[in-house]
């Protein structure tokens, strides 16, 4: 895989190169600029389809190395648009997800749809907003550790009582001493120092750096979009 991106900086770099060799000349009366307006327009045309050859072919390769990852054919796609210079983003985080996921599931010939569900993946990544952006997180300092009170109302309350009990299972399996008790407003969370996690780290993440913590939110998204893991 490590060898696509380079094969694409230096065909990018040479047709950029031919390019601006080619507009010197004709700026400065060289031998192509000899040829006249009509011939100019012609080589030109010439060299974008040139370009866009040289892009068809870097495209097609990828799309046959598509099994050695994603990560990859994202790479190549963003190079390519930042040469003809057409926009990537999606626009919005959630949005974003939900194209990755159901790309990968479109491109994966046993994709079982009957099983797939993606707006059950959607419910997730709002309940992920709310306690992100709107749920209330109040610390107290413990002798060893730290506790939050995590409260919300409404569509936030619900969020962070599927979230934070959730988060704290995969953070016991990842070595954190972690707990919660749920509270009539939300949830109490409690997370104890120890060698790997001290005090001053706990206080330094606060509430969001320990949620972030782990890996497990990415497959579980897939997970979720297909049936294999209930939404928390």
């Amino acid at each position: 895989m490590s060898k696509f991106p380079c094969k694409t900086t230096l065909a990018v770099s040479a047709l950029l190169g031919a390019t601006a060799y080619a507009v010197a000349q004709m700026s400065t009366g060289g031998p192509m600029g000899m040829h006249g307006p009509v011939q100019q327009g012609d080589m030109m045309s010439q060299m974008h389809s040139q370009m866009m050859q040289h892009q068809g072919g870097m495209h097609g390769g990828m799309n046959d190395n598509m099994n050695g990852g994603m990560g990859m054919h994202g790479s190549m796609h963003g190079q390519q648009f930042a040469v003809t210079g057409a926009p990537i983003s999606p626009g919005q985080d959630a949005f974003g997800t939900i194209q990755e996921i159901v790309q990968i599931l479109q491109s994966d010939p046993k994709t079982d749809w009957s099983k797939v569900n993606i707006d059950a993946l959607r419910q997730h990544l709002i309940d992920m907003n709310e306690v992100t952006i709107h749920a209330a997180a109040t610390p107290r300092l413990l002798d060893n550790g730290i506790e939050f009170t995590v409260t919300g109302e409404g569509r936030t309350l619900e969020a962070v009582k599927r979230m934070v009990p959730a988060h704290v299972n995969e953070l016991r399996e990842t070595g954190w001493r972690a707990t919660s008790d749920d509270l009539p407003n939300g949830v109490k969370l409690t997370v104890l120092a120890s060698e790997a996690q001290p005090l001053i780290k706990l206080k330094a993440l606060g509430f969001m750096g320990i949620m972030v913590q782990g890996g497990h939110h990415q497959p579980h998204h897939l997970m979720m979009a297909t049936g294999q893991f209930p939404m928390h």
